[in-house]
């Protein structure tokens, strides 16, 4: 240590030369440099617990680099980083994904198979007369919560002509329109 007089008050430091430890090296080796911890890259296994988000921190105590002085060694952070799912979406601890159906399946009503995080796909009822946009909740189906299944009615970019046909006779056969309440 050092002291250093300021009048009635005294200041201490370490050593510029030694950085407090009481020695010098003179004769560095080439790996440390001299500060007596060798620095290379090593694999850490690491659990990683459902429903953890993007940005969050996890501690694993005594895993980090070793203490100054030969103390302990600290702790290692890890930092999450969530990468996007092809499929799936996440609203807190569920899953959300958007199934297209058809307007049929919507108008009639239908089984529709939904696919799950595990691979094992689940079959939900659409009552008919669903509109685009209505969940469906499947409990436990989410990995850590549930899954949110959002029904989006698709509309085919091109129509064959009895395709065509059929939908201009439904139009024909539904002659109040959905629009009526807004007075335009």
């Amino acid at each position: 240590m050092q002291d250093e007089d300021q009048g009635l008050f005294s200041f201490s430091r370490p050593c510029t030369s030694c950085s407090g430890r009481g020695s010098v090296i003179t004769d560095p080796c080439t790996t440390c440099r001299g500060i007596g911890v060798e620095v290379r890259p090593r694999d850490v296994k690491v659990r990683i617990p459902a429903g953890v988000k993007t940005g969050q921190k996890i501690r694993l105590k005594g895993r980090g680099g070793p203490g100054r002085l030969g103390g302990p060694p600290g702790d290692l952070f890890v930092r999450v980083n969530v990468a996007d799912h092809p499929l799936f979406a996440r609203s807190g601890a569920d899953l959300t994904i958007d199934v297209p159906i058809t307007f049929a399946e919507a108008a009639l009503g239908a089984n529709v198979k939904v696919p799950t995080l595990d691979g094992e796909p689940v079959t939900i009822r659409i009552p008919a007369g669903t509109a685009t946009g209505k969940t469906f909740r499947l409990r436990g189906k989410g990995g850590s919560g549930d899954l949110l299944a959002t029904v989006v009615v698709t509309v085919p970019d091109e129509l064959s002509d009895e395709q065509r046909q059929a939908i201009e006779a439904l139009a024909e056969a539904t002659p109040d329109s959905p629009r009526a309440h807004l007075g335009v």
